[in-house]
């Protein structure tokens, strides 16, 4: 198979680079793990077989992520939401309604969390050698510790350093072709981009997110994977109805037999997905959505001060400033009762700048709201969003200080990379949400 020609989808201000290949019936797009490199994958192993083999069943979709590859370089590393937007700019360029996601090792929190709010646009998800999150926790004791995370940071800057040296020191980890490998990656990106990507990798948490996924899941792991399979096991526990095939023996870049059970594994499901009618347009039950409530501190008092034609201006003045804000960061305006708003997002960064900026908006008329979010799964009834999120969301809001933008600990560990700050507030009980929940005021904003 000849190397597709590489065209250029516009996602904001940044061109993304991407590739089709294959006519096959439904759409596959891979989401690159680490770093990647569009033209020259196809003469390296494992990426250009896997690459050949998918192509050879379907309409494959490929792309760089912004700052690596043939993709517009970057200042910093963009956060998951942002991806997000890259991944859907891709596929409107390449006309594709609906595709399986398949992601791999570093890729799988973006694709988890696009399959979760974008499930009418995600036919399936299919994992190879990911994670939820990177770090070790107390309820997560697979993840890496800081020590071991920064040795492994350091083995990933040997691909910089002599080539030679950088060979030797990958050939346990590629088993075949290593030499190509170690030149792929250091023309994918620079040491300082895969430092950025560090940083915010150790940052991801996209736990949150595995039981609201409700499109077929595979997962596809190495049994001698350098990313612990126990990850694999406790995100395919908590995926409703995933599977997980464990590759005995396998590394972390499956080559020869390991990499023909892989593909044959991948095709399969795939193919048994579209037999299902998988690529078919659906309407979806529930979306993965950030909700943003706020409200005017001492309305009433307000209210009585102005008189009930002032006090009405002064509404118009607020909702018509809100409603330019929801407009600029994509929001959706769900509801409006009194000096109350209600509103929903596709990604929780966006809905936290926005509800910062709603504050100092409403400021210019004396005005101090109170802010909170949630993002949570939510029921999709008559194109608006319902169910205990939403709930949740108003509660987070009622604790909020004047001035305040409080949010849940879903949404702070969904903003990784953002740049955004958060201080702690501690646990508190939501009126008729079981448990404790810990909540997070917004401390800084900049982008």
């Amino acid at each position: 198979m000849e190397v597709p020609e590489t065209c250029y989808a516009r996602s904001g201000d940044v061109s993304i680079a991407f590739q089709v290949a294959g006519e096959g019936p439904f759409d596959v797009i891979v989401v690159p793990g680490f770093v990647s490199h569009l033209e020259l994958a196809w003469t390296v192993p494992f990426h250009g077989e896997f690459r050949r083999r998918l192509a050879s069943f379907a309409r494959l979709i490929l792309f760089d992520k912004r700052g690596t590859g043939m993709s517009d370089p970057v200042a910093g590393v963009p956060p998951l939401e942002t991806r997000m937007d890259d991944l859907r700019a891709v596929m409107d360029a390449a006309s594709s309604k609906r595709a399986a996601i398949v992601g791999l090792e570093e890729g799988a929190p973006m694709s988890l969390l696009f399959a979760a709010t974008y499930p009418k646009r995600t036919a399936a998800l299919v994992l190879l050698g990911g994670f939820p999150r990177a770090m070790w926790a107390a309820d997560y004791p697979w993840g890496w510790t800081e020590e071991r995370y920064r040795q492994e940071h350091e083995a990933d800057l040997k691909l910089f350093g002599p080539r030679d040296a950088a060979i030797r020191s990958f050939s346990d980890l590629f088993g075949e072709g290593p030499a190509r490998l170690v030149d792929y990656y250091r023309q994918s990106a620079s040491p300082a981009m895969v430092t950025a990507l560090s940083r915010m990798n150790a940052e991801i948490d996209v736990r949150g997110v595995l039981p609201t996924i409700r499109v077929p899941t595979l997962l596809v792991h190495g049994e001698n994977d350098h990313v612990p399979i126990e990850g694999a096991r406790y995100t395919a526990e908590r995926i409703p109805g995933a599977r997980l095939v464990e590759l005995a023996g396998a590394r972390h870049v499956p080559t020869g037999e390991d990499l023909e059970r892989f593909c044959d594994e991948v095709e399969r499901f795939l193919l048994g997905v579209h037999d299902a009618g998988g690529w078919e347009d659906a309407e979806a039950e529930t979306v993965l959505a950030t909700v943003l409530f706020t409200d005017i501190v001492g309305s009433t008092a307000k209210a009585v001060q102005l008189g009930d034609r002032g006090w009405r201006e002064l509404l118009e003045r607020h909702h018509a400033a809100i409603r330019r804000e929801l407009s600029r960061f994509r929001g959706n305006e769900l509801d409006t009762a009194g000096d109350g708003f209600f509103a929903s997002f596709d990604g929780p960064a966006r809905a936290i700048r926005c509800a910062c900026a709603i504050n100092e908006s409403v400021r210019q008329f004396g005005l101090e709201l109170r802010a909170g979010l949630h993002t949570g799964e939510c029921e999709v009834v008559d194109g608006k969003v319902a169910g205990i999120a939403v709930s949740i969301g108003a509660r987070v809001a009622a604790q909020a200080a004047p001035g305040e933008v409080l949010v849940s600990q879903t949404v702070k560990d969904l903003v990784a990379g953002s740049g955004l700050g958060f201080e702690e507030r501690g646990a508190a009980e939501l009126k008729g949400v079981p448990g404790e929940w810990r909540l997070y005021a917004v401390a800084d904003a900049a982008a």
